[in-house]
C-alpha cells in the first residue's frame, strides 16, 4: 500500500526533487498547497528548527505523516549567510533573481575562488504526526563554490551561481538524474533513508 506524505512546502521543484527520490520505497508525496495548508512562520536561527516546525504545522492541519526540508547556501566568507534566510536573501517577495543578483554583490570584494568557498545544506525532518516525540531527522550537505557569473538553465535557487570543481559545472548545468544522487537533499535523504529502515512509518 501507498504511503502518503505530506510535504511542508510550496515549492514545487522541491517537491518533484523529492518525490523522485521516495518513489522506490512507494511512498506518495502530497505537497500541502493540495491540502490548502498554508505556509508555516520560519522563524528559527537553524535549518533544523525551521524544518520541525514546518512538518508539525504540515502534520497537525492534514493529520498525515509530514517531511519538510529546511535548506539553504552557507558561504565561508560571509559568515555562514545566507543561511536559513537563502530564499529571501534578496527580500520579499521571494525571487531566485535578487537572490543571486544580492549574492553577487556580497562576494564582490572577494575575486578569490578559495575566497568563494560554499556549501549546500539540507535538514529533511519527518514526522508520524504533529505530537510525534520522535521525529525522524538527516542532515546533508554539497560543497563548492560561488562563481563570478550565473551559468546553467537547469535547477533553481542558487543552482546558476554554485560550481561543483570535481565536474566542472555550476548544478545548473547538471542532469537533474545525476543532481539528485550528489545534492545535499540527495544526501539527506539517503541518512533519512536509513533511518527507515529501523523505525518505519
Amino acid at each position: 500500500m501507498t504511503t502518503r506524505l505530506v510535504l511542508a512546502s510550496n515549492n514545487a521543484k522541491k517537491a518533484a526533487e523529492l518525490h523522485a527520490m521516495l518513489a522506490p520505497l512507494d511512498i506518495e508525496i502530497i505537497a500541502q498547497a493540495e491540502l490548502g495548508v498554508s505556509e508555516a512562520e520560519e522563524p528559527h536561527l537553524t535549518f533544523v528548527e525551521n524544518a520541525l516546525a514546518k512538518a508539525r504545522h504540515a502534520a497537525a492541519a492534514t493529520g498525515l505523516p509530514a517531511i519538510a526540508d529546511d535548506s539553504g547556501l552557507c558561504v565561508d566568507a560571509l559568515g555562514g549567510a545566507p543561511g536559513v534566510q537563502s530564499a529571501r536573501f534578496g527580500g520579499e517577495p521571494k525571487s531566485d533573481a535578487r537572490n543571486n543578483a544580492r549574492l553577487l554583490e556580497a562576494l564582490a570584494g572577494f575575486p578569490d575562488p578559495e575566497q568563494r568557498r560554499a556549501y549546500f545544506c539540507s535538514v529533511l525532518v519527518l514526522v508520524r504526526h504533529a505530537e510525534d516525540p520522535l521525529p525522524l531527522i538527516a542532515d546533508g550537505q554539497w560543497h563548492g563554490e560561488i562563481l563570478l557569473a550565473a551559468r546553467g538553465e537547469g535547477g533553481f535557487g542558487y543552482d546558476p551561481l554554485f560550481w561543483v570543481p570535481e565536474l566542472e559545472q555550476t548544478a545548473a548545468e547538471l542532469d537533474a538524474k545525476l543532481k539528485n544522487t550528489l545534492s545535499h537533499r540527495a544526501a539527506a535523504m539517503r541518512h533519512l533513508l536509513a533511518r527507515l529502515q529501523s523505525q518505519p512509518l
